[in-house]
């Protein structure tokens, strides 16, 4: 760890969160105006589009869902400014409400503003943007805590050494984070199958162990009610290629990268936790929706663990990919941004790879620049609950 020990260098925003990147979103919560978001974003430097295919049509709690992911990635301490551009001035308000309400600058656009000339659109969303960046860019890092944080674990294409040194390295993450006062989170609920007795156990109340229990039922319910196996579709084929034999036993390694302290509650997807601490979150089992999720929450860091590699990353919250499968990481140099090998092999006690590896992240939380956000490779991806109207 380094001599500042559990520091690191973030930007403090209005609300007292903390980002450890300064980007203007440029947010598109229709599909009209999607091409238009990213074409502002392409001309204005320091700008990330997040877009979606739809906001229309939705109702109940799938509207909900949209709203709320969509306005919590834009309310992510990473963000400095948002430029909303909707197809409509009342889909638009909404979203400037909540973030004028956060202190996060804002402004918003729509298409009948601009008589439905997408065009002009981008023209006006261009000189609000180059504004907002302008802004943004006479913030300043300071020293922050490790309990600043809110970090957010992942696993994907996870493998034997997933289980056996990844994730675990990842929970002393989530231990450490959370033991200083901040926040970690891990969702994918089908990946808690066959060990949610062992979560329920480390809940921090009777109401938590219930919930973490029902949680599992309803989404097993779920499956079983639409004709499908879950366990014909979990483990997939990378995770057997990778010596993970059942559901129960990826299960077991996926827990693990959550730690070992109790768990605080389980979050809605997008949900902020209220309270510092260990969070689960009830999330689909592939990896773009639940990071969306968690970051939606207002996690500013992810650590992505993968057995045989997995290229996604957030496009907002920097995305620290670790593995111990010497091959991946000799094969995917420029994916992999912590090589956990050494454990794996005996070279390194766990202790040290642990420190190492928090040191990194602080490296990362500091500015440094993770492969994943070098090439590219960030995106965000809403989760749907129900069919449009």
């Amino acid at each position: 760890m380094s001599e500042d020990t559990g520091r690191f260098a973030g930007y403090r925003r209005a609300d007292g969160s903390v980002g450890v990147r300064n980007h203007v979103l440029v947010l598109s919560p229709t599909g009209l105006t999607s091409a238009a978001a990213q074409r502002v974003a392409h001309l204005v430097s320091g700008c990330v589009a997040v877009t979606s295919g739809y906001g229309r049509g939705q109702v109940g709690d799938d509207a909900q869902l949209h709203f709320d992911t969509l306005a919590g990635l834009a309310r992510n301490p990473n963000v400095a400014g948002v430029l909303v551009v909707s197809a409509a001035d009342a889909i638009t308000e909404p979203y400037l409400d909540a973030l004028r309400a956060s202190g996060k600058p804002a402004d918003g656009l729509s298409l009948p503003g601009v008589h439905e000339d997408a065009l002009a659109l981008v023209d006006r969303g261009v000189r609000i943007a180059a504004q907002l960046v302008r802004g943004a860019s006479e913030a300043r890092r300071e020293p922050c805590a490790l309990a600043d944080l809110f970090l957010a674990v992942e696993c994907g294409h996870s493998d034997a050494t997933s289980g056996l040194v990844c994730n675990p390295l990842t929970g002393r993450l989530a231990e450490a984070i959370v033991a200083a006062g901040g926040r970690a989170v891990f969702s994918e609920t089908v990946e808690w199958t066959g060990a949610e007795h062992l979560l329920a156990r480390r809940a921090a109340s009777p109401e938590v162990a219930q919930r973490i229990v029902a949680t599992v039922m309803a989404r097993e319910r779920a499956v079983r009610e639409s004709g499908g196996d879950i366990r014909a579709q979990n483990p997939g084929p990378q995770n057997k290629t990778g010596g993970l034999t059942t559901i129960e036993e990826k299960a077991l390694g996926a827990i693990a990268k959550g730690g070992e302290r109790p768990i605080r509650g389980v979050l809605r997807a997008a949900e902020r936790p209220a309270a510092p601490g260990l969070y689960l979150m009830d999330t689909p089992f592939f990896s773009p929706e639940s990071m969306t999720a968690m970051v939606a929450a207002g996690a500013q860091m992810v650590v992505f663990t993968t057995g045989q590699g997995n290229s996604y990353c957030s496009a907002l919250a920097p995305t620290f990919k670790m593995s111990a499968n010497r091959d991946a990481c000799a094969r995917l140099r420029e994916q992999i941004d912590f090589a956990a090998t050494g454990v794996l092999d005996g070279e390194m006690p766990f202790d040290d790879a642990a420190a190492h590896a928090l040191d990194a992240l602080l490296g990362v939380a500091s500015g440094t620049l993770t492969y994943g956000e070098i090439v590219g490779e960030g995106a965000e991806v809403v989760s749907r609950l129900g069919p449009s109207i």
